[in-house]
């Protein structure tokens, strides 16, 4: 039996489980979990498939595993697109333009999210030979994949998600760091592809030169400070652009004999080449303690298993290109991940924000890693390994050969972790206390399933009343210290401790790491700029800033205008670009979990 929230359950029939002709409901969440499970296992031995079909069931019944939503939407079903996140390339031609938005569309309508760069384009006011005018420049063509991508909806239930990137040396540099300050490019996040020389020039007052793209001439110079200052206010006003640092990404790309990468996915966690695909899953860590201590056997039975699964949803995938699947399948990049973090740290009796927390995380994801390359091993041994392994950068290190050219990656996992009941990706929580509401108007109020075993005494009910309240235990008069230190939400964890923990786990992740940075609302533009400087000092492969306040809609029970929560019907608010429902909790990163 599934043992699911009433959240997830109005997640799952909203958006998961089988329809009729109708519309309503034909399937059970059990069922859901048979039907991906057997139509995952079709890619094992036929001795095996029965076997193995009850072993991936039986993970994600048990909500310790869960693929991204792509899987669980369509495996099992002739749709069959399994994959959620791809990135397209662009060239500089009208034909190769409009021929990445065609497959856009295609990709968007499969469930799939896209990410792109448009840094080959030519700048705007630029000169184009063939019809003796002027180019129009890159934010031109996003804006015009952001029309295409409102028209087209996922699979009949998602609107598209698209990443735009641009490096931080093209002409446009100015136009593009802007493009989000009016109205329009609601379906793309975008960011900026920083190079260590920037950073360079930023750290020492030097200028910084903008290169054509064509040519590779410098056009002009600009202070690498007010450029770098420019990112950060925008980031202050409204959580866009994050930044892509692209030599890190490419110090870790594990297939340089194809090329360069040159961009992410929407949530900016799967840096992928041209064409390239990643499926993606999450080991649930809130069950994953037992006395006090991190249950590793559980842990590790849990990750193998899920590479496993990922494994093989590359083969009984139907990818949506050709390109795609060639590149997908010589590569065999799977994105392991983990979610529900957060409630770890709490049943584990540890504080977000205090030293012991980071070093957790690198003790977890270490762990995590080494059983996921070590079951990839396996799967080389029993499966071979992937195609493009002779000529890739672990196989030049002389490591052993390993079915996948990456295995781990952390998503934001917004609505598995509703599904799975947990707290999201490596996120603190939310908030402690909120309220739901349903779909018929009835309020129904929602806690931390350890926050009332934490209060004891008289004073108990009291201090229970006050968190509702506040939504959260720090700084509430009345809740006892230990337990407004245990309770920390994603306001309560200073900007510092954010990204120190998302590099506590980038140390430790083939890929990269969707996480937030949150300021609170009185942060000034320097705490923006603090926190990239120190994301590229600690190593981090990318990063959202979000200020508390600066998108309209984000008070509890009003999102943002025209946004409505499909779950439950509430208001979104936007963080770091991605959409969360402030009543419960349901998340639009879905596209890249």
């Amino acid at each position: 039996m599934v043992d699911l929230t009433q959240n997830a359950v109005q997640v799952l029939e909203r958006r998961y489980l089988l329809r009729d002709d109708a519309g309503r409901p034909v399937e059970t969440p059990a069922a859901m979990f048979r039907r991906v499970a057997s139509g995952v296992a079709q890619a094992e031995t036929p001795a095996d498939r029965a076997a193995w079909a009850e072993r991936f069931e039986r993970r994600m019944s048990a909500l310790e595993f869960l693929p991204n939503s792509p899987t669980l939407m369509n495996a099992g079903r002739p749709h069959g697109q399994l994959a959620a996140c791809f990135v397209l390339p662009i060239g500089d031609d009208l034909e190769q333009i409009f021929d990445a938005l065609k497959w856009a569309a295609l990709i968007h309508q499969s469930g799939g999210g896209t990410g792109f760069s448009f840094s080959r384009l030519r700048p705007r006011g630029d000169l184009v030979r063939t019809t003796h005018g002027v180019a129009s420049g890159p934010v031109s063509f996003i804006r015009v994949f952001d029309a295409a991508t409102e028209t087209i909806k996922q699979g009949g239930v998602r609107r598209g998600a698209n990443m735009a990137v641009l490096r931080v040396d093209h002409p446009d540099i100015l136009d593009f760091v802007d493009a989000k300050r009016g109205p329009g490019l609601g379906n793309f996040n975008v960011s900026v592809a920083v190079t260590d020389a920037f950073m360079d020039a930023v750290g020492v007052g030097r200028s910084f030169g903008l290169v054509h793209p064509r040519t590779g001439a410098v056009v002009r110079e600009v202070p690498a400070r007010d450029l770098f200052r420019r990112i950060a206010e925008d980031a202050w006003g409204s959580g866009e652009p994050g930044l892509l640092f692209l030599d890190r990404v490419n110090a870790a790309n594990p297939t340089p004999d194809l090329g360069a990468i040159e961009s992410v996915n929407p949530c900016g966690e799967q840096p992928l080449l041209p064409f390239e695909a990643c499926t993606l899953g999450s080991v649930n860590l809130a069950g994953m303690a037992r006395g006090g201590e991190v249950d590793r056997d559980r842990l590790a039975a849990v990750v193998r298993d899920g590479v496993r699964f990922l494994d093989d949803v590359l083969d009984v995938n139907v990818w949506p290109l050709p390109q795609v699947s060639e590149i997908s399948r010589r590569n065999r990049k799977i994105g392991l991940g983990v979610m529900g973090w957060a409630d770890l740290l709490v049943r584990l009796g540890v504080a977000y924000d205090e030293p012991r927390a980071l070093e957790l995380a690198e003790e977890v994801m270490s762990f995590v890693q080494r059983e996921a390359r070590a079951e990839s091993e396996r799967l080389a041994g029993e499966r071979g390994p992937f195609p493009g392994w002779k000529t890739s950068a672990p196989a030049s290190r002389g490591e052993p050969p390993r079915r996948n050219a990456t295995v781990t990656t952390i998503a934001p996992t917004g609505t598995l972790s509703v599904i799975a009941g947990c707290s999201s990706g490596i996120e603190p929580l939310f908030a402690v206390a909120y309220v739901r509401h349903a779909l018929d108007g009835v309020e129904l109020r929602e806690e931390h399933p350890l926050l009332a075993g934490r209060l004891a005494g008289p004073e108990r009910e009291a201090a229970l009343a006050a968190v509702r309240a506040a939504g959260r235990a720090r700084g509430v008069p009345g809740v006892p210290a230990e337990v407004a230190r245990l309770f920390a939400t994603a306001h309560d964890v200073s900007p510092e401790a954010h990204v120190r923990m998302q590099a506590a786990f980038q140390h430790h992740v083939d890929n990269g790491v969707s996480k937030t940075i949150n300021l609170p609302a009185a942060a000034p533009v320097e705490a923006v700029e603090r926190a990239f400087r120190l994301a590229h000092e600690l190593g981090l492969k990318g990063i959202t800033v979000y200020r508390d306040g600066s998108r309209e809609g984000q008070v509890l029970t009003t999102g943002l205008p025209g946004t409505e929560c499909p779950a439950c019907g509430a208001g979104m608010a936007r963080s770091g670009g991605c959409m969360t429902c402030r009543s419960c909790g349901y998340g639009s990163c879905e596209t890249t979990e």
